[in-house]
């Protein structure tokens, strides 16, 4: 959404930009998001991409993500855990930060679209794709804490950008060093446009709306530009501390506004109570049977995983930057750890916004339904999602506004970490390097809520999904490694070593290799 001001020279800017990156962008996304087509059903080949990496995760580490369920839930507890441990932040916050990330207006918005798009039926394919991606997660966690770099001060650096150039090995010390800095640069596009100019523009349009749009007190000229900067020393206050930084607020905040907005959920599930049977139905009917929505089975299907996919990113890499930073010993620990990501994003909140979406049965989800049929394109998933709860809850609109605002907020100060460690892989590591970068990041928050630029945005949507392409290369070329780490992680919980170690460290003063 571009927000209106009254100085024509700002909106020349963004036309003048938009006009200079609008070539470029088509390009890029048409290479990036290049369809696969199968009869009248088209969809981008990095979906594929992604499910394929999901389904050959899940069945060559045994379906750990099944299995290896109540593993997880000890790691989180801190059961194998020693304050002696490596690292920067516990196995929870690096959960919550690493959360913060993904959980955003893919699940509000992004839902929204999706029923309008697949019917009810995408609903179960998202949470598949869910179940898939958790194994993807704990593939590329568990190589992103196993080849981290820990510094001398006690920071980390971790991720894509330190098991990549050893994935790569075998095709040479150059290709190696390319296809990681491709990936970086990637990162790093994203983060100060994507994950930082598109969640600053939400923030500022969501709060706008609900004090009254045009004729409220952020209608006003400079009210935009006054919020930015308000907005940015809001981030600058949590980034300016580092990770450990980071951690602690979103240990506080993820918790937090996704405890509201499941409640909001559940609220008018309960109110519709009656409804909840013949909503499950209409899921798995309209799963394996979506009559009257374009391409069939294999279409909703593909809305689904699609969905699922942009929601909670595994297999881009991303999330690995953030679990690298765990205090740990067991690099596999954290794979375990990540694989929660996928279950909390998709298969827990974007379900439980899709069945506040059917069950409440609104009449824009069937309009949003007929809008594509007759080709006209998908409507706004925030109207859908907002709707569905305002049949309950009249005054949800100014929740959603909050809760986007959470979401927005905690995105950004994640995805400044993100950015972060790619400008140190491309620029070096100092300190003044890293003050240079904030000030960047900071600077297009600002501009963020006060220019949309989209085709910048959609320059920076493309670049993200290149990371998959080469991310996935790259853990499927370490897949040997990370089933070693799992059998003997397991082997050694089997047996009770991880416990003893974790209590042996602890009651000694000085930490043991």
């Amino acid at each position: 959404m571009t927000v209106t001001d009254e100085a024509g020279w700002l909106a020349s800017i963004e036309e003048t930009t938009d006009a200079v990156f609008r070539p470029a962008a088509e390009v890029f996304s048409t290479i990036v998001f290049f369809p696969i087509t199968i009869g009248e059903i088209s969809f981008p080949a990095v979906v594929a991409w992604l499910i394929a990496a999901g389904i050959i995760i899940s069945i060559y580490l045994g379906l750990v993500q099944f299995r290896g369920l109540k593993v997880s839930y000890e790691v989180v507890r801190g059961r194998y855990s020693s304050k002696h441990d490596p690292g920067e932040v516990p196995h929870f916050q690096a959960l919550t930060s690493a959360l913060s990330g993904t959980v955003g207006l893919g699940n509000i918005a992004g839902v929204g679209a999706a029923m309008a798009l697949g019917g009810p039926g995408a609903t179960f394919w998202m949470i598949l794709a869910g179940l898939l991606g958790m194994a993807t997660k704990f593939a590329e966690c568990t190589l992103g804490v196993k080849y981290r770099q820990v510094h001398e001060d006690g920071t980390v650096t971790g991720g894509p950008f330190k098991y990549l150039p050893v994935a790569f090995q075998k095709f040479g010390t150059v290709p190696g060093k390319i296809l990681t800095g491709i990936f970086a640069v990637s990162i790093l596009i994203f983060g100060i446009a994507g994950g930082n100019m598109f969640q600053a523009n939400q923030t500022f349009a969501q709060m706008r709306n609900v004090t009254g749009g045009d004729e409220g007190f952020l209608g006003g000229a400079g009210a935009a530009l006054i919020f930015g900067v308000i907005l940015a020393s809001l981030v600058a206050a949590v980034i300016l501390g580092g990770m450990k930084s980071i951690g602690a607020t979103t240990s506080k905040l993820v918790p937090a506004m996704a405890f509201i907005y499941v409640l909001a959920c559940l609220f008018v599930i309960f109110v519709n109570l009656g409804q909840v049977p013949a909503a499950f139905s209409a899921i798995i009917t309209g799963a394996f049977n979506p009559s009257g929505m374009a391409g069939g089975l294999v279409g909703v299907m593909i809305v689904g995983f699609q969905r699922a996919a942009f929601s909670n990113e595994a297999g881009l890499g991303s999330a690995a930057i953030a679990h690298s930073t765990v205090k740990t010993r067991r690099p596999v620990s954290e794979g375990f750890v990540a694989m929660f990501e996928p279950l909390v994003d998709t298969v827990i909140i974007c379900t439980m916004t899709a069945l506040a979406i059917v069950i409440a049965g609104a009449p824009s989800l069937q309009a949003g339904i007929d809008q594509v049929q007759a080709g006209d394109g998908a409507p706004d998933g925030v109207i859908l999602t907002s709707d569905a709860f305002a049949t309950v809850l009249p005054w949800f609109p100014l929740v959603l506004a909050v809760a986007v605002s959470l979401f927005a907020f905690s995105t950004l100060i994640t995805w400044s970490y993100y950015g972060l460690k790619a400008w140190e892989y491309l620029f070096g590591r100092s300190k003044a390097s890293e003050v240079i970068y904030k000030c960047v990041f900071l600077f297009f928050t600002v501009v963020g809520t006060v220019l949309t630029f989209t085709q910048v945005l959609n320059f920076a949507d493309a670049a993200l999904f290149i990371c998959a392409f080469i991310n996935l290369l790259g853990v499927y070329m370490l897949l040997p490694v990370i089933k070693r780490e799992m059998k003997a992680y397991l082997a050694e919980r089997k047996s009770g070593d991880l416990h003893k170690l974790g209590v042996e460290l602890d009651d000694t003063s000085a930490p043991r290799g």
